[in-house]
């Protein structure tokens, strides 16, 4: 095989389609699927490729030193893909231990697994970190993110994803491990894990159930298609530069409520609902403890370096969502069960 990559997370929403461009794209790429499928951890998310000679899937936990020390050992792998991480913000404040467990720890592990398996030798190899805006803090109404923004975590999401960046920049810095990290902005599209706004808001429009809103709804967030995302995070991996940070960002601001008021219009013309019937199931909730009131990501970076942008405009984009969750109504059925019921009922019942 041209390359042995490992990557980590590709069960979940965003690894999924990461790894499908691979598997599709490069013949000669093995592609080794390392993931604890927890909640958001589906296999069904790849059924169309699990069946492909140049892929490998181990169920496994990033925590685990001695495991993801053998993989490594396994495989011999020159390069390390990672999305493996907690990442709903509302978790974090319920269960913070767990993110900084994942997140930071986890982290932790596969650099350490990688610098030894690469014994030094870091010719031909990359460590590709995947992490996130909320690292950056909170934007007022004006301004954006760059690569040079100043950390200002504030949940312990963010916090421990900003740790995990940081012993990222380490090992560049004092290992000369060849690494690069991507900060992207919210993603949504097919496959995603019905907790988050944009599922969660159809499944509940679809079943005529409220869809709770956090405060006013006038929380702004940058919103990027997950297949542009997929396809930005392959260029970089290709084409990146070793230590260097690189934004994604999907040029797509919208308020919450703005965004559910879009999604409701959209479903009411396809389920041949009256106009604004879906509407009335918009229910104001507490807001999130230290709520961000904007993200907005300037991506100027990976444009004028690669010629990247979003391919689809937003309302294409939420088109082709609702219409991948119409049509599989299966796979949501088989998601929304078990865990994510407890944490809904947790999360929502009580506001």
């Amino acid at each position: 095989m041209e390359k042995r990559i490992l990557i980590t997370g590709g069960a979940g929403f965003i690894g999924s389609h990461v790894i499908r461009n691979f598997i599709k794209k490069y013949p000669n790429y093995l592609i080794v699927n390392f993931d604890k499928l927890t909640y958001a951890g589906n296999l069904e998310n790849l059924v169309d490729i699990e069946a492909a000679d140049n892929y490998d899937f181990i169920k496994g936990d990033i925590t685990d030193i001695n495991l993801v020390k053998k993989v490594f050992e396994k495989y011999k792998f020159d390069s390390v893909i990672h999305l493996a991480a907690e990442s709903h913000v509302d978790r974090s404040i319920l269960d913070p231990l767990e993110f900084v467990q994942t997140n930071i720890i986890g982290t932790a592990n596969l650099l350490n697994a990688a610098k030894e398996s690469w014994a030094n030798d870091f010719e031909g190899k990359l460590f590709y970190h995947v992490s996130t805006d909320e690292v950056f803090g909170s934007l007022s109404k004006t301004g954006f993110f760059t690569e040079k923004t100043s950390y200002d975590p504030r949940s312990p999401y963010s916090a421990s994803k900003a740790g995990s960046d940081h012993l990222v920049r380490a090992y560049f810095h004092t290992y000369s491990m060849p690494t690069i990290i991507s900060n992207c902005s919210n993603n949504y599209g097919p496959n995603q894990f019905p907790e988050k706004l944009i599922p969660l808001a159809i499944n509940n429009i679809v079943n005529k159930k409220q869809i709770p809103i956090y405060g006013k709804g006038d929380n702004v967030r940058d919103w990027l298609y997950v297949l542009d995302h997929a396809n930005a995070i392959e260029m970089l991996f290709h084409k990146g530069e070793a230590g260097e940070t690189y934004n994604i960002g999907g040029d797509n601001e919208w308020t919450n409520l703005d965004l559910i008021r879009n999604l409701c219009q959209i479903l009411d013309d396809k389920l041949n609902r009256e106009k604004g019937e879906s509407e009335k199931l918009i229910t104001f909730v507490k807001d999130r403890e230290g709520h961000d009131l904007r993200y907005a990501i300037d991506f100027s970076k990976i444009n004028k370096q690669f010629d990247w942008k979003p391919s689809l405009d937003f309302k294409t984009g939420l088109e082709n969502t609702v219409d991948w969750y119409l049509t599989n109504k299966k796979w949501l059925e088989n998601v929304v069960s078990g865990d994510y019921l407890n944490f809904y009922k947790k999360q929502y019942d009580k506001r």
